[in-house]
Parts: structure tokens; sequence; C-alpha cells
């Protein structure tokens, strides 16, 4: 595991229309570790991970993915920054449905130029450690056992990074659970950082830190106690 932090967010600031979004935005989050940002939709969680992503421009900051810097980077530069040391996890798992599980995976370390005869056997180790069965499509699959396909997409290449934006919002509770308890202990079993944007505090109280954005910063809190 490095030592240096997965991710470094330094005085962020961005506004959007007349609202200003981020001022002043500080976030540290070291490698093997996780964050939840907590809040409703419209609240800047979203906007953040986007951000990160490279997405979106920020008027003034530095984000730091590991020791690379995403603020100011060309967009070839962030591609493949993106490719490389950030694994993305999304509410609905944005899957292929004609693939396997395993060519799903797979994909997305071909589409990152990594196309070693191991790709297709380090997907199926990803695709076993997270349980989930062999199966001729993903449309097969439960909701549950598609999102944990779409986790392990998102780690094929070694990221230094995870995010994931809303991962649980689509599943039903049994699955809620299963799918957040094996989101959270990916950073230690994988040296990475993972930043989570939520709205529920059940899963929110999962990760190491929680916060919330309030007046363009993010203000830790309590996600035990519903944020009290």
């Amino acid at each position: 595991m490095t030592s240096e932090p997965a991710l470094r967010i330094s005085n962020l600031r961005y506004a959007l229309a007349e609202r200003q979004l981020f001022d002043g935005l500080d976030l540290l989050l070291p490698a093997g570790s996780s964050t939840a940002i907590l809040g409703p939709s419209g609240s800047g969680k979203s906007t953040l991970l986007s951000c990160v992503l490279g997405l979106v421009s920020p008027d003034s900051g530095s984000i730091r993915v590991g020791v690379h810097e995403i603020s100011g980077a060309s967009r070839s530069r962030i591609a493949k920054l993106r490719a490389d040391a950030i694994g993305m996890v999304f509410q609905f798992g944005e899957l292929l449905p004609e693939l396997s599980p395993v060519e799903n995976v797979a994909l997305a370390a071909l589409l990152a130029g990594k196309r070693d005869k191991g790709v297709y056997d380090r997907a199926e180790a990803l695709l076993g450690e997270l349980g989930v069965p062999r199966a001729d499509s993903v449309a097969t699959l439960s909701g549950g056992e598609r999102q944990r396909t779409a986790v392990a997409r998102a780690l094929i290449n070694h990221p230094s990074l995870l995010l994931a934006d809303e991962p649980t919002g689509s599943l039903d509770a049994a699955n809620r659970v299963r799918v957040a308890q094996m989101l959270f202990q990916l950073p230690r079993k994988h040296g990475c950082g993972l930043l989570v944007a939520t709205h529920d505090f059940e899963i929110a109280k999962l990760a190491d830190a929680a916060y919330t954005i309030q007046s363009g910063r993010l203000t830790k809190i309590d996600a035990a106690t519903g944020g009290r």
C-alpha cells in the first residue's frame, strides 16, 4: 500500500450558474480507507465525483489522485488517468447486457490497452472474490450480482481510487446491505481509496469517515447517528 493519499482535494471552488457549489472544499482520502459524502439530490455529491473524474472542470483548486494531478490536465491525459488510476461504480452498473460477466470486466482492461493473456484470468478471479457466478450474459444475473460485476470491472485495472455514485440505490434491501458491506471491505483488501456518494445513512456509516457538503465545504458528521 502506498503512503501517497489516494485522493487529495485542496481549496476546490466551483460555481454552477449563480450557485457556489464548492467554496474552498478540502478532502484527504488515505489509501486503504473509505469516505462517504452524504446528502440529497442536488447537494453536489455527484458533481464532486465528476470533478475528480475530470468530467467537470472546477473554477480553481487542486485535485490529485495518487501522484497524478487531475485539475488542469489535458483531455487525453485525464482519459488515461481515468483508465489507469480510477475505478467507477455507477448506480445502475452500466454493464453491456449481451456480454458475460467476465467479458464485461475484461473489456475495461482491454479498452485501457491492457491486452496481456492474464486479463481474463484476473477478471474471473475478481468475480470469484466478489461472489459473482459464471453466466453467459449479465442479463441473467440478479441485481446484486450485476452490481458486484460492476465493482469487479472498476477494480480490473488496479486503480488507486474507487468512486461510487449511489452504488446501492437501485438494489432491494437485502442486496443493498450485501453490496455495501462488500464495497467497504475493498480499500483494505486492494490498497485503494474509496469515495462514495450516497443519500443513505445506513450505507454511509460503513465508511471510515462521512461528510456532508455545507456552504461549499465538507462538514464531518457521525453517520451512525444519522448526522446528529
